[in-house]
């Protein structure tokens, strides 16, 4: 008898923790709590395990750089370029010329700059520069970009890019012009360069960076 009377409480004791915690009821009498089934922590682990999309979800993502960080190297950029060629002010004009030391033709300046100021190499002349370009209408250029013109073949220039400068701002631009002169800036306003404007490039390196 005491053996049956062993197992008959192991049972109830069982059924007991199987069906949840006693309560108290309001009237006094044992109520039983409603079974509620727990994962812990090591079993939830392995459920994400099966769950990959939710994990992914979840995990913490690189963050994509600042929009306004993008544009402080861009201007960075466009300010080392222009300081580098307003440095090179008043170098004899040579054409061929592409160093300092021995004098700039207008396209040889262009590389020289482009080269030294930002690392990134443009065709040797001037109409090879302007294919190599993102076209720019004339209202949204920016300091650094490229400006062409059309002075060969008379007086209004002919059909091919025979010039280029850098634009700086405001309507000025700076380059090597021709035999007699040096390095400066000019105004695109001014009658001679306005009206053989070509258009204005992005070179491709710039372009990416804004």
């Amino acid at each position: 008898m005491p053996i049956k009377r062993l197992t008959v409480l192991s049972v109830l004791a069982a059924a007991a923790l199987v069906s949840g915690p006693v309560l108290a009821s309001p009237s006094g009498q044992a109520k039983a709590a409603p079974a509620v089934a727990t994962i812990t922590p090591p079993l939830m682990s392995q459920f994400a395990a099966l769950a990959p999309a939710q994990a992914l979800s979840q995990s913490a993502l690189p963050a994509a750089p600042a929009i306004e960080e993008q544009a402080s190297n861009a201007d960075d950029l466009r300010k080392t370029l222009i300081d580098l060629a307003m440095q090179l002010r008043d170098i004899r004009y040579v054409r061929g010329g592409h160093d300092p030391s021995t004098g700039f033709d207008c396209s040889g300046f262009v590389r020289y700059v482009f080269s030294h100021a930002v690392g990134l190499d443009l065709p040797t002349n001037s109409a090879g520069q302007f294919l190599a370009g993102l076209k720019v209408n004339r209202t949204e250029m920016q300091p650094g970009d490229l400006v062409f013109f059309r002075t060969a073949g008379g007086r209004r220039g002919g059909g091919r890019i025979s010039h280029v400068g850098i634009y700086i701002a405001n309507g000025q631009f700076i380059h090597s012009p021709s035999r007699g002169k040096t390095v400066r800036v000019d105004s695109l306003d001014e009658s001679y360069w306005a009206k053989r404007f070509a258009g204005a490039k992005r070179p491709e390196g710039m372009a990416q960076n804004g």
